[in-house]
């Protein structure tokens, strides 16, 4: 029994020996099991004429015909499993798309930053500088993500249907100004009990025709 467990020691050393260099040899990166980022978006075992953008590689003409029909030819990326109509697995395809860059999709098409430090409500109506990005789905040229001038387009949660029907009711005192707070504007109504009935007749139409809208120059809803 001595006897076993003194050859027994040595195994045991050379088991741990063993194990430590196949931990170092996986964390030197001698083994990756690193997974690519691009495979969250990918479905598996989908069809691969409809993968997301970021999970295939297409070689892309850019002579084509704008707003003519173009087929690319495209491969997936590794780690990204998908099959074809038949339901048979497959590496390379041929993708039917539009031809046209990303920057000339409509707006249904991409997602940009919106911004709320700009006047949605003013004259010239104003615009901000901002990024937008392709929709995963859709194939187009050029870059994914690039640069747009928009309309300032945010609402801060007036309702015009609400504002006018203060202006309507309670124009006199004021409550459609102060609703949409211009607090200055409505004090004024309230003191001059509605200038007298021509301040609050002016705001019924301004209201009415959307010419004023919130303090902060956002949109109605």
């Amino acid at each position: 029994m001595a006897a076993a467990v003194v050859l027994l020691r040595p195994l045991c050393r050379l088991c741990r020996v063993v194990l430590f260099l196949s931990q170092f040899y996986i964390l030197s990166g001698g083994e990756s099991t690193d997974i690519p980022p691009y495979v969250m978006k990918c479905p598996s075992n989908g069809l691969c004429s409809r993968l997301p953008a970021d999970c295939i590689d297409c070689k892309t003409n850019f002579s084509c015909v704008y707003g003519k029909p173009v087929t690319f030819d495209c491969t997936v990326k590794p780690s990204v499993t998908c099959v074809d109509p038949d339901f048979k697995s497959q590496k390379s395809f041929v993708l039917n798309m539009t031809c046209r860059f990303c920057w000339q999709l409509p707006e249904a098409d991409y997602e940009c930053f919106s911004s709320s430090d700009c006047r949605a409500v003013s004259c010239p109506r104003q615009r901000y500088p901002t990024n937008c990005t392709v929709r995963d789905h859709v194939h187009c040229l050029g870059n994914r993500t690039f640069p747009k001038m928009l309309y300032c387009n945010w609402t801060g949660g007036y309702k015009w249907s609400t504002a006018l029907a203060l202006s309507i009711t309670l124009g006199g005192f004021g409550a459609d100004r102060f609703y949409l707070g211009q607090w200055r504007e409505g004090l004024g109504k309230l003191f001059s009990f509605g200038g007298l009935g021509i301040w609050t007749l002016i705001d019924v139409l301004l209201i009415g025709v959307g010419y004023v809208g919130p303090a902060d120059g956002s949109l109605y809803i």
